[in-house]
């Protein structure tokens, strides 16, 4: 398992909001969470037609910047992401490349027009980026609506689900 989780913002992202994961990160799993220098969101992963980026290249401009480095890689973005599939995504991981990243934009309760909700971001963030991370480390989607691992097709269903893992989820990863 790895030691190190480093936190990447991939374009412009509120520093306090990345405080905030990383200490809700440091309470589930038992590494080092650091905030590195953040990128520039890839220009190639913009589709002008969707208004989204695709999650998916920015894995991949993630996976080059890991390249030698130990541990695992969580970007965190504002932008609005998408795979192919999909209307949108709140994150994605690439479990063999030890890469992850997370969007903000659905997780801001301003994107379904209602007035913001810092504690609320915080909140959800730590969820989807918690989410993510257990994919990176090999768990599948869990059937258990509690756990972190539930699929999330929708806002509602992230807030269903609790911070952490289920018993099942715990026991794969060695937790």
């Amino acid at each position: 398992m790895p030691v190190q989780v480093d936190i990447i913002p991939v374009g412009g992202v509120d520093a306090v909001v990345l405080e905030k994961i990383s200490a809700a990160l440091a309470m589930v799993f038992p590494w080092e969470m650091r905030t590195g220098k953040g990128i520039r969101l890839p220009g190639e992963s913009y589709n002008s037609r969707r208004r989204q980026y695709n999650s998916t290249a920015i894995l991949e401009t993630l996976q080059a910047l890991k390249a030698g480095m130990p541990g695992l890689i969580l970007g965190v973005t504002d932008a609005d992401l998408y795979v192919p599939e999909l209307n949108f995504v709140f994150g994605e991981a690439d479990m063999h490349a030890g890469v992850v990243v997370i969007s903000l934009a659905r997780l801001k309760q301003e994107f379904y027009g209602l007035s913001p909700d810092r504690g609320l971001l915080e909140e959800r963030a730590a969820k989807e980026a918690t989410h993510e991370l257990g994919h990176a480390c090999g768990l599948d989607h869990c059937g258990s609506p509690g756990c972190i691992m539930y699929f999330s097709n929708s806002i509602a269903d992230t807030d269903r689900k609790g911070p952490g893992f289920c018993e099942r989820c715990r026991r794969i990863l060695g937790f």
